[in-house]
Formats: C-alpha cells, structure tokens, sequence
C-alpha cells in the first residue's frame, strides 16, 4: 500500500470511530433550516449521509481521471509504435541503398582491376617482344619493367584493401 493509501485509511477509520462514539447526538433530532421550510430530523446523519456522497462523488472523479490517463497512454504507445515502424522502414530503405551503391562501386572497381591488369599484361607483352630484338637493351627495359610491375602491383594491392575495409565497414553498419 502507498502512503496515500495509508493515509486515507487512518482518516477513515478515525471517522467512523468518531461517529461510533458520539452516535447518541449524531442520532438526536433537531431542528433544520432548509430556507425555504423547516426540518425536524438528525443533523449528524444528514451530514454523515452527505460526506459520504461527497466521498463517492470524489471516488468517481478519480476513476474518470484514471480512465482518461490510461486511454491517452495507449494512444501514445500507437502512435509511438506507429513512429517506431516508419523509423524501422526508413533506415531498411537506407541500408538496402547503400548495398546498392557498395555493389556498384565494387563493380566498378573489379572493372577498373581487369583493365588494369590487361594492360600490364600487354606492356610485359611488348616488353618481351622487345627483348628479343634488342639483347643488349634487354636488361635495362627488364629492370624498368620490373620497377613498373612492382608499382602497378601495391598499387593494385593498395586499391583491393582499401576496397575490402570499405565493404567491411559498410558490411558491419548494415
């Protein structure tokens, strides 16, 4: 019980025991005006009777008051449940947009991988064909070529890393 309760509780109790004990007086006629006519009858009673119709009437007062507060506050939880399911729609939309656009940037990148490897291919290609014809500048256009291929290749390598952290991190938000 809550100290509202308890407290309410005591009162009452100290009521009815003041009733209890003075019931001979509450009980004795006397006379009433009521203005408009005259009344002999028991003023204790009478004002018993009206607090206690005082005390319905707040009784009833309170339950509205509750009634209200709980049929607002399913409102609200529908009306937040309502938010809450468009939020959830949104940010699906956001993530599978997002897949879209890592898909084509990892597309894109494969693609731009593939030229390049063909073209690196072709250059150790010609490079080859070029040494056949001239031993003697052999070595230096194979040096050459080794610099260019190794460059191309942490190139390569830079770019694929780069490329897996991205799709990781958009991976691990998703």
């Amino acid at each position: 019980m809550s100290l509202r309760s308890v407290v309410l509780l005591i009162v009452g109790i100290v009521i009815v025991v003041f009733a209890g004990a003075n019931w001979p007086a509450m009980t004795a006629p006397t006379d009433i005006n009521l203005i408009v006519a005259s009344v002999h009858a028991p003023l204790g009673l009478i004002l018993l009777g009206l607090m206690v119709l005082l005390c319905v009437l707040f009784a009833l007062f309170v339950v509205y008051l509750q009634g209200t507060g709980l049929l607002e506050a399913r409102r609200q939880a529908r009306e937040l449940a309502a938010q809450r399911e468009l939020a959830e729609q949104a940010e699906a939309s956001r993530i599978t947009e997002l897949r879209g656009y890592l898909e084509q940037q990892v597309t894109r990148l494969s693609a731009a991988m593939e030229n390049q490897s063909r073209e690196m291919l072709a250059r150790v290609d010609r490079a080859e064909s070029g040494l056949s014809e001239r031993p003697a500048q052999g070595q230096a256009q194979l040096d050459k070529l080794a610099t260019t291929v190794e460059t191309l290749n942490r190139d390569l390598h830079t770019r694929i890393d780069r490329l897996e952290m991205g799709l990781r991190e958009g991976m691990s938000r998703g």
